[in-house]
């Protein structure tokens, strides 16, 4: 997968901006605040249709202009493709694959295979389960439409669940019959998704194992474990179960939306026991994961974003992360990096063509 053009209009910063590609490495250099990572994340917005950063759509529409346009030119499997990704102001945003736009954007997930690697993956570690749920989902829907399709679902019946709950306690009233007509959909789609991410981690976790190895080179055991309601009891007892909880909290208290993944060093919690450069080799080892789960999935090398992460590591650690792109099993690589001779010392270890944008 390379993308050759990328073309912004009114992104953040940018007011209007054209660039070429190299096929290899491609290097957005420059102070903090100019727009490196924008960049990074204008071709992330290509492939998922969103911000990495900035979830709130319309605040990634530069100040006082009325729209954004992202307009990308890729190449995947020798054929051209044109993908357009607009809003304007008071209106939905829109996303075109040459020239038709799609009907849904859940549709154009997975076509552009993309990994990110950001400062800010630090989340996975600090913030609650929601943010790890939705890094196993955005890695399983890549490459599994009906896994998406189940999820999109189940968020739905989850939704209108929770509203009857909440229509019952407003109401002080309560049918069990209604009821019963969401806990099927959701044991029915739950079980769906949680036996996939129970499948998905068991190919997962040995190719996270030994990219984490190849980073540290240490002797730590780190490891991933699947946490799910799911384990112990099927999902439609688990919400029989908790009904007199679900109708005092007025939403539901179980299901696969609670489920985590844990992150352990030596057995124990790496949020409170792994050191600084353990936690960064453990998301680094991550994504790299990622990166191979899904090349293994669709055949294709996805574009992999590296923002910002040589200033966030010692030389060792760096050195590592070089020499395992350096060879042909990584596709097309964009850095963004504030110093621009470190960045060009960098790249010049990989034995590939590159291309450095200073901002």
């Amino acid at each position: 997968m390379i993308l050759n053009t990328l073309s912004l209009v009114n992104y953040k910063n940018f007011e209007s901006q054209v660039f070429d590609f190299d096929s290899k490495i491609n290097c957005f250099v420059g102070a903090n605040g100019i727009g490196k990572t924008n960049a990074l994340d204008a071709i992330y917005h290509l492939a998922f249709g969103k911000s990495y950063f900035n979830p709130i759509a319309i605040q990634n529409i530069k100040h006082d202009a009325e729209f954004f346009v992202v307009d990308g030119n890729f190449t995947k499997l020798e054929r051209t493709e044109k993908i357009i990704v607009s809003l304007k102001r008071g209106q939905k945003k829109v996303i075109k694959r040459n020239g038709k736009a799609y009907d849904k954007f859940s549709d154009h997930i997975g076509f552009i295979p993309l990994v990110i690697i950001s400062p800010a993956d630090r989340n996975l570690i600090v913030e609650g389960s929601d943010t790890r749920r939705k890094f196993i989902d955005s890695v399983i829907s890549q490459s599994d439409k009906d896994y998406l399709s189940a999820l999109i679902v189940y968020n739905k019946v989850l939704s209108q669940r929770n509203a009857l709950l909440k229509y019952f306690a407003l109401n002080n009233t309560f049918n069990a019959d209604t009821l019963a007509i969401y806990n099927e959909q959701l044991h029915d789609y739950g079980t769906r998704i949680f036996e996939k991410r129970d499948e998905f981690l068991k190919v997962f976790i040995p190719i996270f194992k030994d990219r984490y190895e190849a980073i540290s080179q240490s002797k730590e055991a780190i490891d991933l474990k699947y946490k799910s309601d799911l384990f112990d009891n099927s999902l439609i007892n688990h919400l029989q179960n908790n009904i007199n909880k679900d109708k005092a909290l007025q939403y539901t208290s179980v299901g696969i939306h609670k489920d985590d993944l844990v992150f352990l060093i030596n057995d124990y919690p790496i949020k409170k026991f792994g050191s600084q450069g353990q936690q960064k080799s453990f998301l680094i080892a991550l994504k790299l994961a990622q990166f191979d789960f899904i090349k293994q999935q669709s055949g294709v090398s996805p574009i992999l974003l590296l923002d910002d992460i040589f200033d966030k590591l010692d030389e060792n650690r760096v050195a590592q992360i070089i020499s395992l792109v350096d060879d042909n099993h990584f596709g097309q690589i964009f850095i963004s990096d504030t110093h621009a001779e470190r960045t060009e010392n960098i790249v010049k270890q990989i034995h590939q063509s590159y291309q450095i944008f200073k901002l």
